[in-house]
């Protein structure tokens, strides 16, 4: 382990996965609330999964973006379907992803002289340089600036400020309809209709971010389906490749015209092996009531959070939607994620305040029981913030 760079604080080595469960080096079990962060929505060891994989493999590892090859066509067709016109680029990453958006966002407001790009407060876009500026928090950014000039952010769920930020040389907004890294905030579907409109209104692109909060994560396919919106440019990852490496970008249909052959390019974006596991993802999402059975238990974890938040006055709020789920408490959130490891939960933060859950989406009612009643105990004890 001494090899890896320091940029990560762990102490944990996992070595297999079944279910939401996983198994330390010590044979310790683990329920896991975190999911490879959002990444595993379903779960490990899936086995339709696994045969996808195998079956893809076996047949043609890479190929490079040089060709065709036929499941990741099938992929980029099945996603314009499920989402809307629009055509694909496949990279590797949530923040590859977005990289491309701002990229595209640019290319196509150029011939008008739009560059500028306007971000929300507590935004958190990707760690790459074009991402990066995107991203709100200061100690994410400083260590690596100067960033990508003509960057504006604005307040959460405010219109008013949003319509003073844009001007004729703004390219694109950018907002992910449920922000992760800043705290589980979910933006009203109020604030997002008026942010659409607003980007109608000023020729501004509206390049919606669901990485994070897309693929049934909040109880619909496509998180802003809660606002019936629909973006000009979609972003997704986490769990689209089902644990293997797979961003993607959706332009809509009459923007393509824009973008030219290099423009844009990846070496490894949409892998055949990725692809054959996301369309195993994809078959279990669009299954009869899968989707809606994440609303319902997302309704049972919120419910049975706020109840402990009445009961524990270490809580501060409750906010979510389906299952991406956030506590806030009045202290460091850090001791309630290594209480809970201790009693064989594994969790997130999301800022020094927040507990971020972020199940996988085959989570057992059984097992959000069992993480309700470890967190009682745990502040009970006031071993809690």
């Amino acid at each position: 382990m001494s090899a890896l760079l320091p940029v990560y604080d762990r102490d944990l080595v996992l070595v297999k996965g079944k279910g939401s469960r996983l198994f330390d080096d010590q044979g310790r079990r683990y329920l896991d609330f975190a999911a490879g962060v959002a990444v595993n929505g379903l779960g490990y060891g899936d086995r339709k999964v696994l045969a996808a994989i195998r079956e893809q493999a076996a047949a043609l590892i890479h190929a490079s973006n040089l060709y065709h090859t036929p499941v990741v066509s099938r992929l980029a067709e099945r996603l314009t379907k499920l989402a809307f016109p629009s055509r694909v680029f496949f990279s590797n990453s949530g923040t590859e992803a977005g990289e491309a958006a701002l990229k595209f966002a640019r290319r196509v407001g150029q011939p008008q002289g739009r560059f500028e790009l306007v971000a929300f407060e507590r935004s958190f876009h990707g760690r790459t340089m074009g991402t990066l500026s995107l991203t709100w928090t200061a100690k994410y950014r400083e260590p690596f600036e100067p960033l990508v000039p003509g960057v504006r952010f604005c307040p959460w769920n405010d219109l008013d400020a949003l319509a003073g930020a844009l001007t004729p040389q703004t390219a694109a907004v950018f907002l992910e309809p449920v922000q992760g890294e800043g705290g589980v905030r979910v933006a009203s579907p109020e604030f997002l209709r008026g942010v659409a409109r607003l980007c109608r209104e000023s020729g501004a692109l509206l390049v919606l971010d669901e990485v994070q909060c897309g693929l049934g994560r909040t109880g619909r396919l496509f998180a802003y389906e809660h606002a019936g919106v629909t973006p000009d440019i979609l972003t997704l990852a986490k769990p689209l490749g089902a644990g293997l490496p797979l961003g993607a970008t959706l332009v809509r249909e009459e923007l393509v015209c824009a973008i030219r052959s290099g423009d844009h390019g990846s070496t490894f974006g949409g892998n055949p092996v990725a692809a054959a596991a996301s369309m195993a993802v994809l078959d279990r999402l669009t299954a009869e009531g899968f989707v809606q059975d994440i609303a319902r238990k997302g309704d049972t974890l919120l419910r049975g959070l706020r109840t402990l938040a009445r009961r524990h006055a270490q809580i501060a709020e409750v906010r979510g939607l389906g299952l991406m789920v956030g506590v806030e408490f009045r202290g460091e959130a850090g001791a309630v994620v290594k209480g809970l490891r201790e009693r064989g939960i594994l969790a997130t933060k999301a800022g020094d305040t927040v507990l971020r859950l972020l199940p996988p989406l085959v989570v057992k009612r059984s097992e959000i029981r069992e993480l309700l009643a470890a967190l009682d105990a745990l502040l009970t004890e006031g071993k809690g913030a």
